[in-house]
């Protein structure tokens, strides 16, 4: 049994198996939009392993991204009983700012989530981990926009 890491909060999709032993065994990396990526990546990983966990990261970032992240997932979730967990997009970016809007960036302070106007802002593209452990990932698994709407 494996578990499987997405990370759909921009471009580009991530996707991460890891072992039994929280290792990460393939990576795969895709440019196309999560609504083609997810679908096209599944369809071959559910042939090759058995999940344990479907874990991914809730936001915040695209709205886009992370709607049709959580709606595949889940609904993968519910057809084949595999728990959905989640964690926010700074675990993946070493807590760097994440783009919102404009001159906007989402920044973590502590346990809070804030939006934040930065002229030059350090960023960080998103990693997947080397080793994970299924204990820092949340079973309250909805999206986190981090801003309303706009």
């Amino acid at each position: 049994m494996h578990d499987a890491v997405v990370i759909a909060l921009g471009s580009p999709v991530l996707v991460g198996i890891y072992d039994e032993s929280g290792r990460l065994v393939e990576a795969i990396k895709s440019d196309k939009m999560g609504s083609d990526a997810l679908s096209e990546i599944f369809e071959d990983l559910l042939s090759r392993y058995s999940f344990r966990h479907l874990m991914y990261a809730n936001g915040p970032g695209s709205f886009m991204g992370i709607k049709v992240t959580y709606l595949f997932l889940k609904t993968l979730s519910i057809v084949k009983k595999i728990p959905l967990l989640a964690i926010d997009g700074f675990f993946f970016n070493e807590n760097h700012p994440i783009k919102a809007y404009g001159k906007l960036y989402f920044v973590k302070n502590s346990n809070t989530i804030s939006t934040t106007p930065l002229e030059q802002p350090v960023l960080k593209g998103f990693e997947l981990p080397t080793v994970i452990n299924v204990e820092n990932f949340n079973t309250d698994n909805a999206p986190d926009y981090g801003i309303d709407a706009l």
